[in-house]
């Protein structure tokens, strides 16, 4: 095919899901000058899956991806039909925050934002081939034959690579939503020598809302006074919010899943790929969970100028008439009507551990990936990770060292760490329980853990940040008037505490050890001893927690100093692991593979052993490690 220049850039993102996006706006908006190409200039940011953003762990990635300076939470604030917080029964470190979208204004506004963006160009092309100099990337050619050179590339190519549709017995090859597949890319990363490995996730149909029955579901409304996942987010949208609603599968519904079990390519065995444990078909559920009576069914609107319903915990890959019979043997479904069926989709993903903490790949400099392309699922994983690659990728042209999360400073350095230590044999799902620092990881204090770094590399703004530091200020001035204020248990303060329905005091008490009490809140502690201005409720809120769980924070920050100690012990990425006495064979082998930048990464990896930890460390004892420099 005969090729031409198309321009010279800074940074190429390759893809414009939720990771691409992230990954565009962070490289333009710290000065890079960016060009995204995408398949579809129509799917810009689109939700091929469920219309939503947060919840458990995800909703903490989008307050993080925020803090940072990342687009999707802010995003989220301005297109959401519906917000609720979860777990609001449970302690602070599983509380979440979940939104249900308006689909396609999302995808509409996002294309926007990037066509407005300084530094920023948006095209339409299909990447089919990497230039590669010297072990470095130097640009991209579309099937067109336009060949775009850049001194980073970005690949966030989210299920198009190798893209396979499967509904019953039809199979053929296709991009999620019916799109075309990325298929020459996929096949020039296996030539450049990329560990590849086949997943698999699922989509359930979509009906038309005009035909349920809602008198026979549960609603599922919004919160009367919505939280927000942007920290600059003030007011909520002006329109009503739309609700959801629950029905339950029965064992009428069992019975014709089991009966056409033959035509799943899921259930049958046809399809080999690996797919989601934490997300499974509904052929996957009936199997595995036989003697559970009923599932849980959500039906999610789609948007305001829509009448498609998202039937969340139906996903499948059965022929579109047993689907059609499944929908119509759950209560309040009876007429329903199917606009679209759902699908399996199998694509291909990269093997995570062929990448630095940084995003970029260990075979090719300046190259560097994000999203479910690194084996994730979720468009919040992959939107945290667009974000850390835009970040490096316009770090890398400029020289500068990249930006790596650690485990104890956000949930997106748990994931990124994750995938580059332990690497992934499943798409990979974000769970608090991936967490061990997780009390640190609240959905509520991700701008006092992120912001100060957000605003050190760039990505916010000097007003916004001086509001922060207003914020800390509050939060540090009512902390020290409740440690230092003491109570006396005399006459005039019992009185005042029995009036609000509290026990008196035996003994002198500050301020925050009455707080500490569980029947004791903030709020009501305020009514009786009001501090000095009024306080917002964030402030508030993160007042009750630091003192409440004070003790339970002072042990894990502890554990974490411990931890620090461990990654600052740097490893070489070229250590010679054949020359380190002692070490296992698995061990050796695992090194050699991952390539671990520290001692405590070194020491995550399944199959290395304390002894080989302990090998390690003798070995480097009077030996000066290299530095990690622009692999992060």
């Amino acid at each position: 095919m005969q090729t031409y220049e198309g321009g010279r850039y800074d940074v190429i993102v390759v893809g414009a899901g939720h990771a691409g996006s992230e990954a565009a706006l962070a490289s333009a908006r710290l000065g890079q000058r960016t060009l995204v190409l995408a398949i579809s200039l129509d799917l810009v940011a689109f939700m091929f899956c469920n219309p939503s953003i947060g919840g458990p762990a995800k909703g903490h990635v989008v307050r993080e991806i925020d803090a940072l300076g990342g687009e999707m939470g802010r995003h989220i604030d301005e297109t959401y039909v519906q917000m609720r917080m979860l777990n609001t029964g449970k302690g602070p470190a599983v509380r979440a925050l979940r939104a249900q979208a308006d689909k396609h204004l999302y995808s509409l506004r996002m294309k926007a934002k990037l066509e407005a963006a300084p530094n920023l160009t948006l095209r339409q092309a299909m990447v089919t081939d990497l230039l590669v100099e010297d072990g470095r990337v130097s640009g991209v050619v579309t099937r067109t034959g336009a060949v775009y050179r850049a001194k980073a590339v970005v690949l966030t190519t989210g299920t198009y690579l190798g893209g396979r549709i499967l509904i019953g017995e039809l199979a053929y090859d296709s991009g999620p939503n019916h799109t075309q597949p990325a298929t020459e890319l996929a096949e020039r990363l296996r030539a450049l020598g990329f560990r590849m490995m086949r997943f698999q996730t699922s989509t359930p149909p979509r009906i038309d809302g005009e035909t349920i029955d809602y008198d026979r579901l549960e609603e599922q409304p919004g919160d009367p006074e919505p939280e927000f996942f942007s920290y600059e987010t003030t007011a909520p949208r002006p329109e009503p919010q739309l609700s959801c609603w629950l029905t339950y599968t029965r064992p009428e519904t069992h019975a014709v899943i089991a009966a056409n079990l033959v035509r799943s390519p899921l259930a049958s065995g046809a399809i080999q790929s690996v797919g989601p444990r934490y997300c499974p078909s509904i052929e996957d559920k009936i199997v595995r969970f036989h003697d559970k009576p009923r599932h849980q069914i959500f039906l999610e609107p789609e948007g305001r100028g829509t009448r498609e319903v998202y039937v969340q915990g139906m996903s499948t890959s059965l022929p579109e008439d047993v689907q059609i019979q499944v929908l119509r043997s759950m209560p309040g479904l009876e007429r329903a009507e199917m606009m679209r069926p759902g699908y399996a989709i199998e694509y291909d993903a990269l093997d995570p551990t062929e990448l630095w903490p940084s995003l970029m790949t260990k075979r090719i400099e300046g190259l560097f990936t994000a999203g479910q392309l690194n084996g994730t699922s979720g468009y919040e994983e992959a939107a945290g990770q667009g974000l850390l690659a835009g970040i490096n990728a316009a770090r890398y042209v400029e020289g500068k060292p990249p930006v790596v999360l650690g485990r104890d400073q956000a949930y997106i350095g748990v994931m990124i760490d994750d995938l580059v230590t332990k690497g992934v044999d499943e798409p990979y799902r974000l769970l608090t329980s991936r967490a061990e620092y997780r009390l640190l990881l609240r959905h509520d204090n991700a701008d006092l853990r992120l912001t100060p770094l957000g605003y050190e590399i760039g990505l916010i703004s000097e007003a916004r940040y001086r509001r922060f530091l207003d914020k800390v200020r509050q939060i540090e001035a009512e902390r020290e008037r409740l440690l230092t204020v003491r109570l006396r248990p005399d006459a005039e303060t019992n009185a005042r505490l029995a009036e609000a329905g509290l026990p008196p005091l035996e003994n002198a008490l500050t301020l925050s050890d009455l707080l500490r009490r569980p029947d004791v809140t903030y709020d009501a502690l305020a009514r009786l001893f009001p501090p000095p201005e009024p306080l917002p409720k964030a402030v508030r809120e993160q007042v009750e927690i630091q003192i409440k769980y004070e003790g339970y924070i002072a042990k894990l920050l502890k554990d974490v100093e411990k931890q620090h100690k461990l990654e600052h012990k740097r490893l070489s990425p070229s250590l010679d692991y054949g020359a380190v006495y002692g070490l296992s064979t698995e061990g050796r082998e695992k090194l050699m593979k991952v390539r671990p930048l520290t001692i405590g990464q070194a020491a995550r990896i399944p199959g290395v052993t304390p002894a080989d930890i302990a090998a390690l460390i003798v070995h480097l004892e009077g030996r000066r490690t290299i530095e990690v420099g622009r692999h992060g």
